[in-house]
């Protein structure tokens, strides 16, 4: 692993502060207190399109880019009218046609809904398109309700696939590597793009492939990142009271790898910053009225705040709304700087992935826009 004594960041030519030229660790930059990142779901509001979700899509990531955000990442779900991410390897690549710079990821593909050599093709295919700029992010749930997931492994065991996931993790690896063992019966498959090409006869192929990172919500994904060395993305904006202990768990249980010397966390955030606060805390209820229809099976487009604000939550509602909503940092800019700000000393992570919900991407985008000038974050 090769250390940097310095690095200017691409767009400002600032110096940013010294870490591994290892594809995980990114620069802070400004007064952030560590590297910030996006995620995605690809929003979908009520009154706009698919198609209107995806260029604003563009929009950010182009946005996101030219301030000095680290990455990009965009997450798989399914069944769900209001995210349109259902395949993340299809919005990466017209992602990466877009963007020079930034890099970009599944934050995650649901390794149990696929075959291991598919998602190492695909994932392969993204790194000859976007050399040294693409993340491999893996969840072990299925991103969608018990029927979906039967319908998307084709089988009538709804549960199927997520205990054997270190197994198909194994798998995947080993695509990625073309190192399955004399006598294994993939010994002979090779995912291609990949390291199979610089054996063949004339082959030219670059040595390096997506890192892999392990996504969770509980402690399962967190200690076995941990056992293999890998880095953690936490998904704290909708798991918030298990962050402290699973990453507390990720870091006990490291162990250095060829890829990390230590371990390395980050933290998705619910994040959204406003001209007028009171903007944001409409938009926020919005988000909670989402969720509540999400939870109960009644998954819809992203609401209007004004549906939010009509409709009548019974009791239990409520009580969901307000527990979820507490863990939405939002608010003007300053105040959700020192929202961020404290959640990083509180859990020590070493990256925030910010995930921004708004009823219209003009909001989306200026939330960024606002977080970005409140760090002092570089602009083209």
């Amino acid at each position: 692993m090769t250390y940097r004594t310095s690095r200017r960041h691409p767009v400002s030519g600032h110096p940013a502060e010294t870490h591994p030229d290892d594809g995980i660790r990114g620069p802070v930059l400004g007064s952030a207190p560590v590297p910030l990142s996006v995620l995605d779901l690809v929003t979908v509001g009520s009154g706009s399109t698919a198609t209107d979700a995806l260029r604003t899509s563009v929009d950010l990531a182009r946005a996101t880019e030219a301030r000095g955000f680290h990455r990009y990442w965009v997450a798989e779900h399914h069944s769900m009218p209001g995210v349109a991410s259902s395949s993340p390897a299809v919005i990466l690549a017209h992602l990466a046609a877009h963007t020079g710079r930034i890099r970009l990821g599944s934050g995650g593909v649901m390794l149990p809904n696929h075959a291991p050599l598919v998602i190492a093709e695909q994932f392969g295919t993204l790194e000859a398109l976007a050399p040294h700029r693409i993340d491999l992010g893996l969840g072990r749930a299925p991103g969608t309700d018990g029927a979906t997931a039967a319908a998307l492994r084709r089988t009538d065991t709804l549960n199927e696939g997520a205990d054997d996931f270190p197994q198909q993790l194994a798998e995947l690896t080993r695509f990625l590597d073309d190192d399955f063992p004399d006598g294994h019966p993939y010994r002979r498959i090779h995912a291609v793009p990949g390291p199979v090409q610089a054996t063949s006869p004339g082959g030219v192929q670059s040595p390096h492939r997506p890192p892999v990172w392990l996504l969770g919500s509980s402690g399962f994904s967190a200690r076995l990142a941990g056992l293999l060395g890998l880095p953690f993305a936490f998904a704290h904006h909708f798991s918030a009271q298990n962050t402290i202990p699973a990453l507390d768990l990720y870091r006990e249980s490291f162990r250095p790898s060829a890829l990390l010397d230590a371990p390395y966390a980050l933290i998705g955030v619910s994040a959204l910053a406003a001209d007028d606060p009171e903007e944001a805390r409409r938009q926020v209820l919005a988000t909670g009225l989402n969720m509540v229809r999400l939870r109960t099976g009644r998954p819809g487009l992203f609401p209007d705040p004004r549906e939010a604000e009509a409709y009548e939550f019974s009791p239990m509602e409520r009580e969901f709304l307000t527990s979820w909503t507490a863990n939405i940092v939002h608010g003007t800019a300053d105040e959700v700087r020192a929202g961020l700000d404290d959640l990083q000393k509180r859990t020590g992570a070493d990256e925030l992935m910010l995930t921004t919900h708004a009823h219209r991407g003009d909001l989306r985008l200026r939330s960024y826009e606002l977080i970005a000038d409140a760090y002092g974050l570089p602009t083209a």
